[in-house]
């Protein structure tokens, strides 16, 4: 991807360590959220199909919030102070699951537009955040994965410590009072964007943001959207699913809180130690190897679900599953999208993979289970990562014929 450097006229130490805090906080609240609160919805005596439904609020709000959030970063410039906004917005929007159940019935139409408001606009922040890091911790050479790696394992901590504590907290008190927690992290979360640095990212005029026609014309780029669109469908099997499944199984929440732990321990370890081999190979063939590592993985939590150590296994191979291809991702869309586009391609990455995937992936990934049982949703997942591969690997190759250069090169 590129070789570790250290960029002349890079960022101030403190301006990164502000965004490793937002990067903690954000991932503290994600590891909150997405594991626990499927089991809150069940706890409301929500259907397992209902709970699909409404874990795809979120996927839904990635179609549609975080390219306008894109643009605006792109054509202003002041991705903080846009996502101080968003951060604020959310936070008011999420007391409104306070009311639930005590004041307000438990309804599909309630929650579902309390989570859509609130992830509106959290589905934006971390597009816009990701591209402000890009930007500064570039080089001529591409995103350096070491100092990037530095800035992003703070998240997977702040994800590891919400999992598992949260996992003991509520095997301990009961479900009941996760809208109140969710509340509280979303307001360190806000004050976690106030503390960043508010000047714009760089110079912009009043003339129009640049189009993405051009890059979008390109074999390589729409290859890789597809690859991101298969294998993060092939990820709402877990994050939608993962906890019912085990659940279902028999396993206690601590369990269920370790096992995320388990695969967060491998993220981080990988995010800290990316920057001594992530330049070996292009992103392409990273993203290719990403994708084949979660089809075994996939695999393995459907056939073997009620093995803890064949769960352990899988859930190691995170390192590789999201961590590799996490970095692989950003430094695509950071060599491809530069300068004015670089707000618009993360969007476009998190509306294609994260958002069109999540909405599909949450409704089909219900009614699958509903007809088959968890292990078939596993199994799905499975069979698209496999084809993400197959995608990511045809991006490799369309690079390559548009370069004349060896697929394997580093960009």
């Amino acid at each position: 991807m590129t070789a570790p450097a250290t960029p002349a006229g890079a960022a101030p130490g403190a301006s990164l360590w502000a965004f490793a805090v937002l990067s903690a906080s954000y991932f503290a609240f994600i590891g909150y959220f997405n594991p626990y609160l499927p089991l809150w919805l069940k706890d409301l005596g929500f259907s397992t199909l209902a709970i699909g439904a409404l874990g795809s609020v979120q996927g839904i709000t990635r179609v549609v919030a975080p390219y306008s959030w894109g643009w605006l970063s792109d054509r202003t410039g002041h991705r903080v102070w846009l996502m101080r906004i968003a951060s604020g917005a959310a936070l008011l929007c999420a007391l409104g699951l306070l009311l639930t159940p005590r004041w307000v019935a438990p309804s599909l139409p309630y929650v579902g537009a309390v989570l859509f408001a609130m992830f509106a606009n959290t589905s934006a922040m971390m597009p816009m955040a990701e591209a402000a890091v890009a930007q500064r911790v570039s080089t001529g050479r591409g995103l350096d994965l070491r100092r990037y790696g530095r800035v992003r394992v703070w998240g997977s901590i702040g994800f590891i410590v919400t999992v598992v504590v949260f996992g003991f907290w509520f095997e301990r008190h009961g479900i009941r009072p996760f809208a109140l927690g969710a509340v509280l992290l979303l307001l360190v979360l806000a004050c976690a964007c106030w503390a960043l640095p508010g000047a714009p990212d760089s110079a912009h005029g009043r003339e129009p943001a640049p189009s993405l026609k051009p890059v979008l014309a390109q074999p390589a780029v729409r290859w890789f959207f597809v690859s991101a669109f298969l294998m993060l469908l092939a990820h709402v099997a877990l994050y939608g699913f993962f906890s019912l499944h085990l659940d279902a199984l028999g396993y206690d929440k601590r369990v269920l809180g370790m096992l995320w732990a388990v695969s967060v321990l491998a993220e981080i370890a990988w995010f800290l130690l990316q920057g001594r081999w992530g330049a070996d190979w292009t992103p392409p063939t990273w993203i290719a190897v990403a994708c084949a590592a979660a089809a075994l993985r996939f695999a393995l939590t459907a056939a073997l679900g009620a093995s803890p150590a064949a769960l352990v296994v899988a859930q190691l191979l995170h390192a590789l599953t999201f961590a590799a291809h996490h970095s692989a991702c950003i430094a695509f869309i950071n060599h491809h999208f530069t300068g004015r586009l670089r707000g618009r391609g993360q969007a476009l990455y998190t509306v294609l993979g994260y958002g069109c995937s999540g909405v599909l992936g949450g409704v089909a990934g219900g009614a699958l289970s509903e007809a088959a049982g968890f292990a078939a949703v596993f199994w799905a997942g499975s069979a698209s990562a496999l084809l993400a591969s197959a995608a990511a690997l045809r991006s490799r190759t369309a690079a390559a014929q548009a370069s004349g250069e060896n697929p394997e090169r580093p960009v």
